[in-house]
């Protein structure tokens, strides 16, 4: 005999309502959450998702569009929205864009066929800059971006402030010529040169920025024509763990090291950068609590469709290894 909503409420002593809200990620009492969860287990209970999708208008499901999969940032990221999600109830479909905006626009469609109840979405800068025109027909949470208007819930670092802590720690070294790398598609790249720009620019130094490209090996021709120049920078600021790979790579190539011939630091703490040498000295994303604040607003936005949007901005954290160390005779400009 099939197993109901009422068999599960019967079992976990609450009302069939209540069933309903927990099986479809809405907010209830922690306790009776629990309860319902434990009900569902032991008996067996297996939802209508069909039905369900019918009489709801929406799946049980939400997207999760990330900028790019590769980046170890977006992996923890989703991870913990994930956890979370898994525990509402709620299955996730998870897309990337690489930054580009035609698969951008693919994935919101496909969110729109599939129905989904909300989405959390890191886009890339033609989106934000266009997103005040654009009516999503879901929830949607930004994630790792920041809008203008106060139209979408977002959560993201403090990234101009914590630009600005990486470049006062490059010049407490002794590091005077400062060239930062940021993604040219990224919002948050854009925030991160700021930042870097200002700071550097207040304390005197002489600061570059190159907008990087998003492919791997033209970013990387990008890094190598920069360290085979004539004047090399004191320091390199790259804008995520994906360009400080990107640049590791290129020194290797040119046997160099860091800082023993230009200093590095940047952005993401991944588990490797604390064995490259004497490790890499970057600002920690609070990467857990990002996916943790995304998918409570996305939660909340369901329960309250008509609140004021939010922004949430985190601090990150500066974890100073060796490969910012000290100018030494070698890290001076070629020439000098």
């Amino acid at each position: 005999m099939a197993v109901g909503i009422k068999d599960v409420a019967r079992v976990a002593e609450v009302s069939p309502a209540t069933v309903s809200r927990v099986l479809s990620g809405r907010s209830v009492d922690p306790a009776m959450h629990e309860r319902v969860l434990a009900a569902v287990k032991s008996t067996g209970y297996r939802p209508n998702l069909a039905a369900r999708r019918l009489r709801s208008q929406h799946t049980n499901t939400i997207g999760l569009i990330v900028a790019d999969i590769r980046n170890p940032f977006f992996t923890a990221v989703s991870r913990a929205i994930e956890s979370l999600a898994t525990a509402r109830g709620l299955r996730v479909i998870l897309c990337n864009t690489d930054e580009d905006p035609a698969k951008e626009a693919a994935y919101l469609e496909l969110m729109h066929e599939e129905r989904v109840t909300g989405v959390i979405f890191a886009p890339c800068r033609q989106w934000v800059e266009k997103a005040e025109r654009l009516e999503p027909g879901f929830p949607v949470v930004l994630i790792d971006r920041s809008l203008a208007s106060a139209g979408l819930d977002s959560v993201l670092l403090d990234n101009e402030r914590m630009a600005a802590e990486l470049v006062a720690h490059l010049h407490a070294q002794g590091h005077r010529r400062v060239t930062g790398l940021f993604g040219a598609a990224s919002s948050t790249g854009a925030e991160r040169r700021a930042g870097f720009e200002q700071a550097a620019r207040k304390l005197g130094m002489d600061v570059t920025t190159i907008e990087m490209p998003h492919a791997a090996d033209a970013a990387e021709r990008v890094v190598t024509d920069l360290l085979s120049a004539p004047v090399r920078p004191d320091a390199l600021v790259a804008s995520n763990g994906v360009m400080l790979l990107t640049v590791l790579r290129a020194l290797r190539n040119l046997n160099l090291e860091a800082p023993a011939d230009i200093a590095l630091a940047g952005f993401d703490n991944n588990d490797w950068m604390e064995f490259v040498g004497g490790g890499l000295s970057v600002i920690e994303q609070p990467v857990e609590e990002i996916g943790r604040n995304a998918m409570t607003m996305l939660l909340d936005r369901l329960d309250h469709p008509d609140a004021p949007a939010r922004k949430v901005v985190l601090a990150g954290r500066l974890i100073a290894r060796g490969s910012s160390g000290p100018r030494t005779a070698n890290n001076q400009p070629i020439g000098a």
